[in-house]
């Protein structure tokens, strides 16, 4: 099929609504270290994620975090038999800590996870809609993995969801790119850093 023959679906921008959330999925020592099996070089998400929180803080707007932290070997046994390397992530590990580059305060919530999605068996969707909120800035790492399962599941909970593309990243680019598009094209508005910023 060439590219003129495919079918473009119509899409409407949805933005953000009256109370959005910040959610940074896995913004943690596994994933923004190179040395660990799971982790790249993320300087700059880092720094485009301290920026989306300052606004947020500012604004007293709830800010969520999320880890990946493992218990026991029955949790997630088949994701992990599936990706080795996340076996690190068990609880008193450093590679479960949030990157310090953060500035965390202590209304920012930590959320702990054991699969890809956010939201899935950690009563994040009922937290947020307790509070009032109704969309989403989601970032993070990693794009094609965590990043994606977090937004894809909020608009399931009927969350607008804004991706803000500076603020997320991938150890494979192509995949980056190619996830942001299809996300952009189907479940969530992808928008510039500045964009989304000025949206705030």
């Amino acid at each position: 099929m060439s590219s003129d023959d495919r079918k473009s679906l119509e899409r409407r921008a949805q933005g953000l609504g009256n109370k959005p959330a910040l959610l940074i999925v896995d913004v943690i020592k596994g994933f923004t270290d190179p040395t660990c099996p799971l982790g790249s070089e993320a300087a700059s998400v880092v720094e485009a994620n301290r920026q989306l929180m300052a606004v947020f803080h500012k604004q007293d707007q709830p800010v969520y975090l999320t880890t990946v932290v493992y218990d026991n070997d029955d949790q997630a046994s088949v994701f992990r038999a599936r990706l080795p390397a996340l076996n690190v992530l068990t609880r008193g590990s450093h590679w479960c800590d949030i990157d310090p580059r953060l500035p965390l305060l202590p209304s920012d919530v930590i959320v702990e996870k054991t699969h890809a999605s956010a939201f899935h068996e950690t009563g994040l969707a009922e937290t947020l809609k307790s509070q009032g909120v109704d969309s989403l800035v989601v970032t993070g790492l990693t794009t094609s993995g965590c990043v994606r399962a977090s937004a894809v599941d909020g608009l399931q909970h009927n969350f607008k969801v804004v991706i803000p593309e500076e603020a997320t990243s991938d150890r494979d680019m192509a995949a980056h790119r190619a996830n942001l598009a299809d996300l952009n094209a189907k479940y969530v508005d992808v928008l510039g850093l500045e964009e989304v910023l000025a949206m705030l």
